[in-house]
């Protein structure tokens, strides 16, 4: 059951909190509990072809230092993922982007692909990864890295973009981003300087790192399209308290 009523809640890396982050399993759980889209990273491997990863290098999940962009897509997909102790009898395995885009296609269910740094370095592949692609309705693009923006915007400019704001982005020029439809914030944003600074420069926001205690959640500021969150049912039970 989807949370239709209130402002979608897309569950990051999937329902992160319940499975393991970019697997299938927590994108699974999200979709069981009720989000309205899915958070996810992605990586290219060796020939190019797009993974769901969230570090550059391995180490974290895999235990190998080796770098996501180093590693083959057969490679990459025979990886067992999880905490070095639980590893050797993990289910959890990263999964190519394209089997994820085929069940998101069939259940119509939005992502929010964050193009991650590692794509600065292979700027032809966004490109050729962008050829073609057939995404769910209220799929968008977000990075860290407006440039990567810019290049979604040139070769698919039908699709949403986001921009993940630092300390470096300057909201008083936020207009000037014009490959950027969208703002995501971290929830220590949400004050009334950036949330206006969003509608000054006509551009809506979505904030993350939310966990369903925000007191906001009840009665968000009309800029607020969207909530990125770990706990997608808790985000869903506060917006229904209204």
């Amino acid at each position: 059951m989807s949370n239709s009523s209130c402002i979608p809640v897309f569950a990051h890396r999937g329902a992160s909190a319940y499975a393991l982050e970019n697997t299938f399993q927590a994108f699974e759980k999200a979709l069981e509990l009720g989000a309205d889209g899915i958070e996810l990273d992605i990586q290219f491997s060796k020939e190019g072809l797009p993974v769901i990863y969230h570090d550059p290098q391995l180490s974290r999940l895999v235990g190998t230092n080796k770098l996501v962009s180093d590693c083959t897509i057969e490679e990459l997909l025979r990886f067992k993922l999880g905490k070095p102790w639980r590893r050797l009898f993990s289910s959890y395995k990263i999964p190519a982007f394209d089997a994820v885009l085929a069940w998101a296609n069939q259940q119509q269910l939005p992502l929010n692909i964050e193009l991650k740094s590692t794509i600065l370095d292979n700027r032809s592949g966004l490109i050729n990864f962008l050829r073609g692609l057939v995404l769910p309705t209220g799929s968008h693009f977000s990075s860290f890295h407006y440039e990567l923006l810019e290049i979604v915007k040139a070769h698919r400019p039908e699709y949403e973009t986001a921009f993940i704001a630092t300390k470096k982005i300057k909201w008083d020029l936020l207009a000037n981003y014009q490959a950027a439809d969208c703002v995501h914030m971290h929830k220590r944003y949400y004050k009334p300087r950036y949330l206006e600074a969003c509608v000054t420069s006509e551009k809506a926001c979505r904030f993350y790192a939310i966990d369903g205690s925000e007191p906001f959640l009840t009665n968000p500021h009309h800029a607020v399209i969207g909530w990125i969150t770990d706990y997608p049912d808790r985000v869903i039970a506060a917006q229904q308290r209204l």
